[in-house]
């Protein structure tokens, strides 16, 4: 991934992205081009993997890659207008942009055709969005015989984790009052996420 210096995140703040990961897009290179897929993960830190499934269906998986898998993990973003600068008004030399996170994981794919990894895994990912909620459903709610059918239209997914690229562009090497104004611009376009972000990249 291409990341100016100035938006690079350091170990620690791609370290935080990374756990903090639900859904992300896994890519491979094909022969017949790249293919992708939109997963929701699981991230074991301490064993430097990710955990998925897959619908058995999905050509994917069984369709032959080359080199390492990516997994691409978006964050927050959004539009920047130039009329939220306060430059603007003083020479007039300013453009749209767009602010956002972004993480690239590279690792090695490796798929689980086995449906007791795979209902280990589903139990693990729902445990981990169930956990907060007043009454948490849990796999074990569902008839047994209707969750073995859909564990067995499913395949695991792991990618072990090699290289993490993260960053994060959030109007970095803009003026003082420039950045106040992209804060405020974007509250007003109801994204107080990605002003967050620029408020603790600019301050």
């Amino acid at each position: 991934m291409y990341i100016p210096r100035p938006f690079a995140a350091d170990d620690e703040t791609s370290a935080a992205l990374l756990r903090g990961m639900s859904v992300a897009q896994l890519v491979t290179a094909t022969e017949s081009g790249p293919m992708a897929t939109m997963l929701p993960w699981l991230v074991d830190a301490q064993s430097s993997v990710l955990v998925a499934h897959m619908a058995r269906p999905n050509p994917q998986w069984q369709t032959p890659w080359q080199g390492q898998a990516l997994v691409i993990v978006e964050g927050p973003n959004g539009y920047v207008s130039p009329s939220w600068y306060a430059s603007r008004a003083e020479h007039g030399r300013v453009v749209p942009t767009w602010n956002y996170v972004v993480t690239h994981v590279y690792g090695e794919l490796v798929v689980h055709d086995d449906v007791a990894w795979v209902g280990d895994a589903v139990r693990r990912l729902t445990a981990r969005h169930e956990s907060h909620r007043p009454d948490p459903w849990s796999v074990t709610d569902a008839p047994s015989e209707y969750i073995d059918a859909q564990l067995r239209n499913l395949v695991g997914i792991e990618v072990r984790v090699e290289r993490i690229e993260a960053a994060v562009k959030m109007s970095q090497g803009r003026s003082a009052a420039d950045s106040s104004g992209v804060i405020n611009g974007l509250v007003s376009d109801g994204n107080s996420a990605v002003a967050e972000w620029v408020r603790r990249s600019t301050g």
